[in-house]
């Protein structure tokens, strides 16, 4: 929800909005900064590659052995043969959307360095113009009562 609201500006400002579906008392443990980055990241991503007046969907749901935190967003289909190569750093796909938002091609590769460090991954999806990202981690890794990662000062 926080991340959200902080979004909040602009997703305004391009007519869009968020929405959040995380069933109440949905806890994790693990490094919250972390965490919080690679959020920051796909939603970054949702919401520059996302058409004008529509939503972003942040939604979360504890699956058998993960905990599953997707974001999903309408725009332009991602071809089913780039979709690993998206996370891959510097990589764009297409030099359009280089100048459209002005970023340097590392978010996703980041998002996902992090998801491996938990024991975790975050993939992709997209097909009729609606993009899914789906960041997982296990159940069995970091859900204790201490957090996996304790935040370093």
């Amino acid at each position: 929800a926080q991340l959200l609201d902080e979004f909040y500006p602009i997703l305004s400002s391009q007519g869009k909005r968020g929405i959040l579906d995380v069933p109440e008392g949905l806890m994790v443990y693990a490094d919250a900064d972390k965490l919080a980055r690679v959020l920051q990241n796909v939603l970054k991503n949702a919401v520059a590659y996302s058409d004008e007046g529509t939503a972003i969907t942040l939604s979360a749901a504890r699956l058998q052995h993960v905990v599953a935190v997707s974001v999903a967003n309408q725009g332009r289909t991602i071809p089913k043969e780039k979709l690993d190569s998206i996370f891959e750093k510097f990589y764009r796909l297409d030099s359009a959307r280089r100048t459209n938002t002005g970023g340097a091609g590392l978010g996703l590769a980041i998002a996902r360095e992090i998801m491996k460090a938990h024991g975790g991954d975050v993939t992709a999806s997209s097909e009729a113009g609606r993009t899914v990202f789906t960041i997982t981690l296990p159940d069995d890794f970091g859900w204790s009562a201490t957090p996996a990662f304790p935040s370093q000062s």
